[in-house]
């Protein structure tokens, strides 16, 4: 099974989007994956912001992504945009970070208006950083997850089809990686 890091962009310790994360975490873990979640608003900020990777965290963090065999990336969008916290994380990843891995984005957000921010404002970094395929991602309203209750996390039933889907996708990219890796390992 892969090595799958699950990376929430949501400054919120409340946050609907990391919500959404854990729940696919969940599901992957289920499957036998191991499964790592990193809570971007739990680094430190000013390390962050300076893009200090010789801080034990962001370093620790920055190993994490490279270790990874797949990445499953949440963000809110906010102003038609990935979060800040998000992208500054991202911009001090080495260039080829993502190199032969598969990534889910994932994305949060109050109207069907930012729909696509996901391929106009996510898969562009996160192809830029080397990912060896950037899977279908979902975009959920906030008005959709409950973050709060302990209930299902994706309540509109239409959602969490979608994310079902979204999320099967996204193993059957890891099987595709792994079936040829292991044609190469025996060539």
């Amino acid at each position: 099974m892969s090595r799958i890091l699950v990376l929430t962009g949501s400054p919120s310790s409340r946050s609907r989007t990391s919500a959404l994360a854990l729940h696919v975490a969940d599901d992957l873990a289920l499957e036998g994956h191991d499964v790592e979640v990193l809570h971007l608003r739990g680094l430190p900020a000013q390390a962050l912001l300076h893009a200090d990777t010789t801080d034990p965290a962001i370093a620790a963090a920055v190993r994490a992504v490279i270790a990874a065999d797949a990445v499953v990336v949440a963000t809110p969008i906010y102003k038609a945009s990935l979060s800040g916290l998000l992208k500054v994380f991202l911009d001090l990843l080495p260039q080829a970070a993502l190199g032969g891995k598969v990534v889910l984005p994932l994305a949060t957000g109050g109207t069907v208006a930012h729909l696509l921010a996901i391929d106009y404002g996510l898969r562009p970094v996160l192809s830029s950083l080397g990912a060896r395929h950037v899977v279908a991602g979902r975009f959920v309203l906030d008005t959709h997850i409950d973050h709060l209750t302990g209930g299902p996390v994706v309540v509109d039933e239409g959602s969490r089809e979608c994310v079902a889907r979204t999320v099967a996708g996204f193993r059957d990219a890891l099987r595709l990686v792994d079936d040829d890796a292991r044609a190469l390992a025996t060539a």
